[in-house]
């Protein structure tokens, strides 16, 4: 999809001031959620713009500064490993994506959130399922979010060094289980994520 056509849903708003909301971190086995909400200027062109996902590591952290440098406000917000346990991850992505607008310096007019589940963010809100594919806005926010999030947990792999958390980031592969296996649970595993695997030990 070419830039200007990411810019589709915002025109068809009709509306100045749109947000767009993503997470990153919903499906690992540990640390937090992550949520972006980002302000773009309408019509802004970012080459190679596009759905987190689709992205080389190298090309997001390229874009990381040139989003949060040409926004016109962004916030990022996280939801910890034991609010995930304690309201469940649905509630706690919501919470993250809430941080996230508090911290806009600029209030939208509306907020584009990926997905199609939604909740009172305190003003009007869209979802868009495959927003981050459609929407210039969310596009960047799914960036913003997965590149903190990834960046945390290269860091609390130096304090949890046994995991491998730099290389797969707290994601369910076959090294991860095994050192979960072989060492337990850490401070920041999400334990209602591990349930069925230790009841199955």
């Amino acid at each position: 999809m070419s830039e200007l056509t990411m810019w589709e849903i915002e025109d068809s708003l009709g509306l100045q001031v749109i947000c767009g909301v993503d997470e990153a971190g919903r499906g690992p086995l540990a640390g937090p959620v992550c949520a972006a909400a980002v302000i773009l200027p309408k019509h802004l062109q970012i080459p190679g713009l596009t759905d987190s996902k689709k992205l080389t590591d190298k090309k997001r952290r390229e874009l990381f500064p040139m989003i949060q440098e040409q926004a016109i406000a962004y916030g990022i917000g996280l939801a910890s490993e034991s609010e995930i346990d304690e309201i469940n991850i649905l509630q706690a992505t919501f919470l993250a994506m809430r941080r996230a607008l508090d911290q806009l310096s600029v209030r939208p007019e509306i907020a584009l959130i990926d997905g199609n589940r939604e909740t009172d963010f305190g003003l009007p809100v869209k979802t868009v399922v495959k927003g981050d594919s459609l929407s210039a806005n969310i596009a960047a926010a799914s960036i913003l979010a997965k590149v903190t999030r990834d960046n945390l947990m290269v860091e609390l792999a130096e304090k949890y060094p046994e995991y491998g958390f730099e290389i797969h980031k707290g994601y369910g592969t076959k090294a991860h289980y095994e050192a979960l296996r072989t060492y337990g649970p850490c401070p920041i595993h999400r334990m209602t994520f591990l349930k069925k695997f230790y009841g199955e030990k």
